[in-house]
């Protein structure tokens, strides 16, 4: 096994561990907006959260550099048809990726989180769900950042197996 190889693996397996986080942590999101107490609420929300800094979060970043190391190691072409390669799977792919990561998280869900954390904090000293944490989980931006993020990713994921071009 070469490191080039050895690299590969640890791609892929950083982007399982991305992507379960990825499902679980909005899995657990949605279930939150379900339940009808906010102690219940705050543990999905706990979950999630936790999913979000130990899976999402750091498991983006190891996808990220294990992708990089082994399009480093193979001697592939990471910028297409800017470095005269005849194929453009790889740059499609890096661009939405690396877009994505730079649109979703600053612009739809870090300031929205601490609204969201905001609102949990009145609605436990109150002992009952508010108004405001109630919309906060139904929030339609949030909402929708994390359809277009697993969107991203299945089509990323689409890219890689199938190097459509």
């Amino acid at each position: 096994m070469t490191l080039g190889v050895l690299m590969k693996l640890l791609h892929i397996l950083a982007a399982f561990w991305f992507i379960s986080g990825l499902i679980a942590r909005d899995y657990t999101f949605w279930r939150a907006a379900k339940v009808s107490t906010v102690q219940g609420i705050q543990s999905l929300l706990q979950v999630s959260e936790f999913f979000e800094q130990w899976a999402v979060i750091r498991g983006a970043f190891l996808v990220l550099v294990f992708g990089l190391l082994t399009v480093w190691l193979q001697h592939w072409q990471l910028f297409g048809f800017l470095q005269g390669a005849p194929t453009n799977w790889l740059l499609i792919s890096f661009i939405i990726f690396a877009g994505s990561g730079a649109v979703i998280g600053p612009l739809g869900l870090i300031a929205r989180r601490q609204q969201r954390t905001q609102a949990l904090e009145e609605a436990l000293a109150k002992g009952m769900i508010t108004p405001e944490l109630t919309a906060a989980l139904n929030d339609k931006v949030v909402n929708n950042f994390r359809k277009v993020e697993l969107a991203t990713v299945v089509l990323i994921l689409i890219l890689m197996v199938v190097k459509p071009f």
